[in-house]
């Protein structure tokens, strides 16, 4: 199947990020802006350099965690030392790679959280009826977060596996969820979050972008057309728990080429919905 290509940057234009465009904080100086006597530093370091693994496929070097991070070298040099003694980094020289005991981290919540456990049925459900690749997300730190997912072609250049992270504002998935916080809740994102073209097509203007928020809400659901990735199309749906609160949302994602806009709301969006109420039971 051919994959479809993402495109760099576009430039800024009239719907870009509204006001000044200001620096983004790294790791290092968003952990060392805690002032709560509780935080404790050298733990959040750590979790920082464990992260900076993500999505490289080749080992790395103290130089190139500290960069990703701003962590001081020295400070990463620690961290891996002590990461190596409990088992969870390897060294070869001065190139690093985690181990696969390193996936304890994320299996207690994997196995303990009733919707990663048992919603894997449904979403194999979905992808054998459409013909396409199902995902199931939670919104985590103001990005999506993939918890589960059938993979039924690969739609994407990248890669998409449970654990992965995609940008809220410019995802199907990450829109239901955006759609459904409470007002300060929004505020604080859009307050946080950098919002950059990923195509052409990808809308940054945060007036904008709540203008389309606003009609997820009111519509049931989010279909994102070629702006996270050029030849991307998907619709995604919320998915809520017995009190009626969101608390995750599931999506299918298609080759543009293949599917339009038209048979994703006529025939996807069915069974999206059902699958969504399906899911709701498994969520307190």
């Amino acid at each position: 199947m051919t994959n479809s290509t993402k495109q760099a940057p576009a430039p800024s234009s009239a719907d870009s990020a509204d006001g000044p465009e200001e620096r983004e904080l790294t790791i290092a100086e968003q952990i060392d802006a805690m002032t709560d006597p509780s935080f404790m530093t050298s733990l959040a370091r750590g979790l920082a350099v464990v992260q900076a693994f993500s999505d490289s496929r080749k080992p790395q070097t103290i130089a190139q965690i500290s960069q990703k991070t701003g962590i001081p070298r020295a400070a990463v040099r620690r961290c891996l030392y002590t990461l190596q003694q409990l088992g969870y980094v390897d060294a070869e020289l001065n190139n690093f790679s985690l181990r696969p005991k390193v996936l304890t981290l994320g299996y207690s919540y994997l196995s303990s959280t009733p919707l990663t456990v048992s919603s894997q049925p449904y979403l194999n459900a979905i992808s054998r009826e459409l013909g396409e690749s199902c995902s199931l997300a939670v919104l985590e730190d103001g990005e999506v977060l993939y918890v589960a997912r059938s993979a039924a072609s690969r739609v994407m250049s990248v890669a998409l596996n449970t654990g992965s992270r995609l940008p809220a504002y410019c995802t199907s998935l990450g829109r239901v969820m955006l759609a459904h916080l409470p007002p300060e809740a929004l505020n604080d994102y859009f307050a946080r979050v950098k919002l950059r073209p990923m195509t052409d097509k990808t809308v940054t203007g945060q007036k904008r972008l709540r203008e389309i928020l606003m009609g997820v809400r009111q519509d049931g659901y989010a279909i994102n057309d070629e702006e996270l990735e050029l030849g991307l199309r998907s619709i995604a749906v919320p998915v809520r728990g017995a009190s009626g609160q969101v608390l995750a949302a599931l999506n299918v994602g298609a080759q543009a080429g293949r599917v339009s806009v038209e048979r994703m709301r006529e025939e996807f969006l069915p069974v999206l919905q059902r699958g969504a109420q399906e899911l709701s039971v498994l969520l307190p």
